[in-house]
């Protein structure tokens, strides 16, 4: 053997020592998948997606929306097929009757023991088969107590309140503020009663003379900077509002108030449904789930998480208010075609 054969054997053997050790580390994660996410805009926290990615090798492409509404059209088009969505309660409803949905395999799912009882075979999917909990939460009011009298909090009526005149903020929302005004009146937030219909709206249109204004999520900023000194909210939303102005307070009124929940499903063109699923797992995990809890500021439907989470988070009755008051909160339905009689009472209440 002369040397330059020498030399050409001795490069391939080097060649060998360093492929081998490669090939061997990709083998154990399958780098080759990716899972498209698609979720509502800071609902996660992202670390989280780093981590799942290392743990598993999968790439996550994770994209966002502002409204359930704007999922489902996207969904429904098919222009991107996404392997997990996160709607809420009535739009799972709708989407699993229009076959949008998969049905989940929950032996890819063990940690689905993490979930509260409660929270499953909900109305909107009444077999648990197309849903997973991931957060939920109430309608409620914030209040800025330097201005707002003690003996006022507790109802809906302080939205109705000529004492607050100029200084109330309502929902730019048909199903939320319609209703807050249905419950008020003492009648089903799911009504299909067009009397009932009415009489929120009219409501509504007399406590349109004590609105500073309806808004969506630029009425956090303006309850913080002091513009305001009530008005409706998401009971995730309070934490960080409170963060920045010390003065707000939260209360779910006595009457009871929407209680939603927002869920995991995976849409009938996902391609990486085992990869989704495997997704869901993790954030079941208690100890992610308690990274997510509070990085979003919802309550967790995860009962291994609660037991972790800090006492001040989990004995804050504005993110899990006792029971009594639970159990007098409405879940939203998909109302079908039924909600276009909403929406002209909706469109009738804004044009005063």
């Amino acid at each position: 053997m002369n040397l330059t054969t020498k030399k050409i054997i001795s490069l391939f053997l080097l060649i060998s020592i360093i492929i081998i050790p490669l090939t061997g580390c990709t083998g154990a994660k399958d780098s080759s998948k990716v899972l498209n996410v698609y979720n509502v805009g800071d609902y996660i926290d992202e670390s989280l997606i780093d981590k799942f990615e290392k743990e598993t090798g999968i790439k996550v492409q994770y994209s966002t929306y502002d409204t359930n509404e704007m999922m489902y059209q996207k969904v429904k088009s098919g222009s991107t097929k996404y392997d997990l969505v996160v709607p809420s309660d009535y739009m799972v409803s709708k989407m699993r009757r229009e076959g949008m949905l998969k049905k989940i395999d929950f032996k890819n799912i063990p940690n689905i023991k993490n979930i509260d009882k409660k929270f499953l075979n909900p109305k909107y999917d009444p077999k648990n088969e197309y849903s997973v909990p991931y957060m939920w939460g109430t309608l409620g009011i914030a209040y800025n107590d330097k201005y707002v009298d003690k003996k006022d909090i507790g109802s809906w009526d302080i939205l109705w309140n000529p004492k607050y005149s100029g200084k109330i903020l309502v929902f730019d929302s048909v199903r939320d503020t319609m209703g807050a005004a249905l419950i008020k009146l003492g009648y089903s937030m799911n009504t299909k009663n067009q009397k009932e219909i009415d009489e929120a709206k009219n409501l509504l249109i007399k406590q349109k003379k004590y609105a500073l204004a309806y808004v969506n999520d630029e009425g956090k900023d303006r309850m913080v900077g002091e513009d305001a000194h009530i008005g409706m909210f998401y009971s995730g939303d309070y934490p960080l509002m409170k963060q920045e102005n010390p003065n707000l307070k939260f209360f779910v009124p006595k009457e009871g108030s929407n209680k939603w929940v927002d869920t995991m499903c995976i849409p009938n063109t996902a391609e990486n449904k085992k990869e989704a699923e495997m997704f869901i797992n993790f954030l079941l995990d208690p100890q992610n789930a308690k990274v997510n809890t509070e990085y979003i500021g919802y309550s967790t439907p995860n009962k291994e998480c609660l037991k972790i989470l800090d006492k001040e988070i989990k004995n804050d009755p504005s993110g899990y208010p006792d029971e009594k008051l639970l159990n007098k909160c409405e879940t939203f339905i998909d109302l079908g075609d039924f909600l276009k009689v909403y929406n002209r009472a909706w469109i009738e209440l804004k044009s005063k």
